[in-house]
């Protein structure tokens, strides 16, 4: 017995990287292996005996440095070429402006979050090998290796990019790039002041990875707001989404959610206070406007969804009772991280939703 799939983007027909995709990739890590060996050579040429990580001049931050090249190289190519990929074929009716912006934020976010997943994984690594030094070798293999997987990797993301995979892309850039400027502050007493605390340190790493972070995942938002937009067009044309407004309110709502988010990382708490503040209250505003207007925006969304949106709701409403000053159950770090949690969380699972609407299996 068939069943009906209205679903423009379901886990089992999101277009998946094809041979030839996954061929290119392939040559293209390779390139990008002995490129890395090449790299490699000269580091361990010119700066000898370098440490694992730990150091403002260490083969972790040489590492990283090389996947975010390989990484901005590789995301550019492969995402202006996939737009003739099937399934992304919708791309080409987008104004020429608008496809820029995306394939900017999509090269900025890819090209971050190698630096940032290389940095952090060779800390853990220096973490094992305490005091071990890098000798030239180990300089040309590591390098290798390093940027070979981060072309392999980045090269088919980039490839078939729906929307379901840009919010885990989301999701992972802004897990791992918190938790990297957490581990590397230099104030480790950050958590008892506030969560944007760790954006306020002059010319220290954490500090450019945390505002980095949430400037580039602003800016994401907004290229995701084109996909849910394409999304939201594909269901209310099959009759799954009943109000023809939706496809229009909910893409903008995500792009203002999408600047506020950027302009927190722009102004940090310590360049201009008032604006950070009017940036994060403004991304919160634009989160609740999205599940309190979700009945009427998103009619005919799986009635779960909206069961599930409640429950972000309820939390919010229970994490702010916890932090006003008469309760003062939360810190502002802790209200800070549970609201950030809340506003991501519900992005994934109003996503896996909006992939599986109108399904009926």
């Amino acid at each position: 017995m068939s069943t009906l799939n209205t679903s423009p983007a379901s886990d089992a027909e999101a277009p998946t990287p094809g041979r030839r995709a996954e061929s290119e990739a392939v040559y293209a890590a390779l390139s990008a292996g002995a490129l890395g060996a090449l790299y490699g050579l000269v580091v361990g040429l010119f700066a000898p005996d370098l440490q694992l990580a730990g150091e403002a001049d260490s083969f972790a931050v040489w590492a990283a440095v090389g996947a975010a090249v390989v990484a901005a190289v590789a995301s550019t190519m492969e995402y202006w070429r996939s737009r003739d990929r099937p399934g992304q074929e919708w791309r080409h009716s987008l104004p020429s402006w608008k496809y820029t912006v995306n394939t900017v934020s999509v090269v900025i976010v890819h090209t971050a979050l190698a630096f940032v997943a290389v940095y952090a994984l060779y800390r853990v690594l220096a973490m094992g090998f305490i005091g071990l030094p890098i000798v030239t070798f180990w300089a040309v293999v590591l390098m290798a290796v390093t940027l070979g997987l981060t072309t392999w990797i980045v090269y088919l993301s980039v490839s078939a990019m729906t929307t379901q995979r840009m919010s885990s892309l989301l999701l992972a850039f802004i897990a791992i790039g918190t938790l990297t400027a957490m581990v590397t502050t230099p104030d480790p007493r950050w958590w008892t002041i506030h969560f944007s605390h760790l954006g306020t340190f002059e010319d220290d790493l954490s500090t450019w990875v945390f505002n980095g972070t949430l400037i580039a995942a602003g800016l994401l938002v907004t290229t995701f707001a084109v996909y849910i937009a394409n999304d939201m067009r594909e269901l209310a044309a099959a009759g799954v989404l009943e109000n023809p407004r939706g496809p229009r309110t909910v893409p903008v709502l995500f792009v203002v959610m999408g600047i506020m988010l950027a302009c927190v990382g722009i102004f940090p708490v310590d360049v201009n206070l008032a604006l950070h503040n009017l940036s994060a209250s403004g991304m919160a505003a634009m989160f609740l406007v999205l599940l309190i207007g979700g009945p009427n925006f998103l009619r005919g969304m799986p009635r779960t969804y909206f069961v599930a949106s409640w429950g972000f709701l309820g939390a919010m409403v229970a994490s702010v009772i916890l932090f006003i000053p008469a309760v003062g159950y939360f810190s502002l770090t802790a209200f800070e991280i549970i609201v950030f949690a809340l506003i991501f969380g519900w992005i994934a699972v109003f996503i896996r939703f909006l992939g599986v609407a109108g399904r009926r299996d």
